[in-house]
């Protein structure tokens, strides 16, 4: 029997290091400290100078060993084999990445079904060389895929470099893949569906962006003979606004009905249950306005896997993962009695909060720069540092330093808008409620008649609450009725 390989001792030190940081979430400090090891640079280079030459260095010392025919890991003692096979996922990943992110774009852009991975055959090769099973390449290439796409949709859309906005990647990623990756990708890469999520945040802080980021990031097989994944991970993401509906309507919309059900029901309708598949996950915003019969029935599908649409007695299985969203403290719906502890608990394996954006500009002046670059790069389809400058400028100059941005991102994606036409965003001004009250501000004049007031009362606690139902449960009127207030106000 032919003596087994050993690495250098250097090397072995050098892929101890690189399997530490293909585990290590990407968004923490001890990843950072791992580039700067790997790297070799000094630290006053940056972060991403470290992170370039690190991987330059994986890949030179893997290199090293495919030029010397020895980069079969099979061919190594047990413990050196272990380092091989990890680093070179390591370098497999940074190897592919060009190639996982032009997929990427390219599927977003294709429509429903999934597009062929161009690069199969390569990656497949590349694999292949290192000596790993047929089972453990299409494990390989299903995780390499599923890592680029939680880090590209993280990174993207949820940029800011502020502290609380760096806690807020790091807590995603840690959704995606739990604390540890070895144990996720030895346990529970195909087990997530049972860890439900709350994402809590006021409203336009961007709940969807971070439910859509742990919504496209979950493992999807890869079909080699298809030279495709299983499933398009655009479409494992579908969503639903509860405070949309009426509470006669909700049921429908998440479980479906069968035709006749109920008056109205004139054909079979397929809900969000029914949409959602195996590898996928469903986002219900405004999870707080849904009734208790309702949340009892959700509370049963979550535990059980099973629902039936209305008016059938058809079981349906489901399989994905569900998100949940409230613009409302989580503790204050349950001790309000709006949200049943039981749901509760099932929903809560974890609970995500997303920073306002005036605790973010408190901690890094720098955020409104980084958020008014991706706003206005998505505005203008292009970079333009020079317009950036100009909007900060006019920013500072009209609404000061201490403006605290009480709709959030989606305010100031609307202030660049505004800016854009006409130069001038004079902000939000507070609600009747906060500094007078909404009666006494007309009582010496009686310049308003009684609907009038009921109708901007109701405007002024949708703009603070932020959900119909809020409002509804807090004036003791009917949810439509508030809606229609509502509406009548702000035309």
């Amino acid at each position: 029997m032919a003596a087994k390989l050993r690495l250098s001792v250097g090397d072995r030190k050098f892929f101890k290091l690189v399997q530490r940081a293909a585990l290590v979430n990407p968004f923490t400090e001890e990843r950072s400290l791992i580039n700067r090891q790997l790297s070799g640079l000094p630290d006053d280079h940056s972060e991403t100078e470290h992170n370039q030459k690190g991987v330059y260095e994986v890949r030179r010392r893997v290199k090293r060993l495919e030029d010397a025919g020895r980069d079969n890991f099979n061919g190594y003692v047990s413990e050196d084999k272990m380092l091989l096979k990890r680093a070179y996922i390591f370098d497999f990943f940074h190897c592919f990445i060009g190639h996982f992110d032009r997929h990427i774009q390219k599927q977003l852009n294709s429509g429903d079904h999934p597009v062929t991975v161009s690069f199969s055959d390569e990656a497949f090769s590349y694999l292949d060389r290192k000596g790993y099973t047929a089972e453990e390449k299409l494990r390989a290439i299903g995780l390499t895929f599923q890592v680029w796409r939680a880090f590209y949709f993280i990174v993207r859309n949820l940029v800011g470099r502020s502290a609380s906005m760096r806690k807020l990647r790091e807590s995603l990623w840690n959704n995606v893949f739990t604390h540890s990756m070895e144990v996720y990708t030895q346990h529970l890469w195909q087990r997530m569906e049972d860890f439900s999520t709350i994402i809590t945040g006021e409203t336009g802080t961007g709940k969807g962006t971070a439910a859509m980021a742990i919504g496209r990031s979950g493992y999807i097989p890869f079909e080699e003979k298809k030279k495709c994944f299983k499933e398009n991970f655009a479409r494992s993401f579908v969503t639903l606004n509860l405070s949309q509906f009426p509470e006669t309507l909700i049921e429908s919309e998440l479980f479906g009905h069968k035709k006749g059900a109920f008056t109205g029901a004139v054909e079979e309708h397929q809900g969000i249950f029914h949409k959602c598949s195996k590898y996928g996950s469903i986002f219900l915003d405004e999870i707080s306005e849904v009734s208790h019969p309702i949340q009892i029935k959700l509370l049963k599908v979550i535990e059980e896997r099973v629902f039936s649409p209305v008016g059938s007695h058809r079981i349906n299985r489901f399989d994905g993962r569900v998100i949940g969203a409230t613009n409302r403290p989580i503790e204050h719906l349950v001790a309000e009695g709006m949200m049943r502890p039981d749901f509760y608990y099932r929903l809560c394996s974890d609970v995500i909060t997303v920073p306002p954006l005036r605790d973010r500009i408190k901690d890094d002046r720098a955020e409104l720069d980084d958020l008014l670059t991706v706003i206005v790069t998505k505005t203008l389809g292009t970079d333009s540092a020079d317009i950036v400058g100009q909007l900060r400028h006019l920013i500072d100059k009209q609404l000061g330093p201490e403006y605290d941005w009480p709709g959030n991102v989606r305010e100031l994606a609307q202030c660049v808008r505004r800016l854009l036409l006409n130069q001038t965003y004079t902000g939000f001004k507070k609600p009747i409620g906060e500094g007078a009250s909404c009666p006494s501000i007309y009582a010496e004049t009686g310049e308003i008649d009684a609907q009038s007031l009921v109708k901007k009362y109701c405007c002024s606690l949708y703009q603070r609450y932020g959900t119909y139902g809020e409002v509804a449960r807090r004036t003791k009127l009917d949810r439509r009725t508030v809606k229609k207030y509502i509406t009548d106000y702000k035309q």
